[in-house]
């Protein structure tokens, strides 16, 4: 699918042809899309198909028409009827006239740019709509973090009494979402340490601030992930101690419940066996029944009470 976008009067909207100083948003483009783009602005195929490959890798590639920027963006899996958090790559191809974006599947970064709720955002303004898109980004980032984290609170508090897998397997799955994370983080880093340096994107005095701050929040969700992803190393580790030890006190509880259960067992038994009732107390007894299970019940209680101080129940 291709939209274009176009800033007009100082707000953004979609249009059907393309222009000077237009945005085309290249989602999951068909094969025809593609190599009408390529043709139209000459761009290799192979460098608008890149970001469709989810194992593509961030980089910075000048070319003699383009400069390609691809770098891995956040976005939310739906598996198992949970909300799951992985990355995808995001191309930004900057020519003499247009800028492009290219991603596999709408992300919620490039949403806000279409839906005008990013301020001082001009398609135009080539070099500040890339720190804009990258500043987002990084943002989005942090943010998917800090559900994580709260997702991590949430399971914690059901591991202290659990004794099943559900929960530990919710842990498993966002300490491998923060692997995603911080490794995506790690390449856009590069990205961005690297486009301090290419010259065709010109450092505008009024975007030096923009770049900073982008190369800070970067920085800091690959705090915030390295943090996370210990503390749930850690938590996973302790909790799978936990479960095991849950499970060890409701087997102790059983064992417990049934040696008690087996003394009445036990009497019950000895009295259904088919032999001279003269030899068995309470046999010829009017009462005898009911002293039977009475003394069955003391019995139980008495070693029921025993378990019970020494803390088996």
């Amino acid at each position: 699918m291709i939209r274009i976008f176009k800033t007009i009067d100082g707000k953004i909207h979609q249009v059907e042809e393309a222009s000077e100083g237009c945005w085309l948003a290249l989602t999951d483009p068909t094969a025809t899309e593609i190599f009408e783009v390529a043709r139209k602005y000459r761009i290799e195929v192979d460098d608008l198909r890149a970001p469709l490959d989810e194992e593509e890798r961030s980089r910075i590639e000048v070319e003699d028409d383009y400069t390609l920027i691809i770098v891995d963006t956040p976005i939310l899996e739906e598996r198992g009827e949970k909300d799951w958090y992985g990355t995808i790559p995001l191309s930004i191809i900057v020519t003499d006239e247009i800028i492009i974006t290219v991603c596999l599947e709408d992300t919620s970064v490039l949403g806000r740019f279409m839906d005008g709720r990013v301020r001082n955002f001009y398609t135009y303004m080539k070099t500040r709509f890339i720190l804009q898109i990258l500043y987002k980004n990084a943002s989005m980032f942090l943010h998917y973090l800090r559900i994580i984290d709260k997702k991590s609170e949430e399971v914690e508090e059901k591991l202290q009494e659990s004794t099943k897998n559900k929960e530990l397997i919710e842990l498993l799955e966002l300490e491998k979402s923060l692997v995603y994370f911080t490794t995506s983080l790690r390449s856009n880093e590069m990205v961005l340490e690297k486009l301090l340096k290419v010259e065709r994107i010109k450092q505008y005095p009024d975007d030096t601030d923009l770049l900073e701050d982008v190369i800070i929040e970067n920085k800091q969700a690959i705090e915030m992930a390295n943090v996370y992803s210990g503390i749930l190393s850690g938590m996973t580790e302790a909790f799978a101690s936990i479960v095991s030890n849950n499970l060890n006190i409701v087997m102790k509880f059983l064992a417990t419940v049934t040696i008690v259960m087996s003394i009445p067992t036990m009497i019950f038994s000895a009295y259904g066996m088919n032999v001279n009732l003269k030899g068995m107390p309470f046999a010829s007894h009017p009462e005898g029944f009911a002293i039977v299970i009475i003394l069955s019940l003391l019995l139980s209680l008495i070693v029921a009470f025993i378990f019970s101080k020494k803390n088996l129940f």
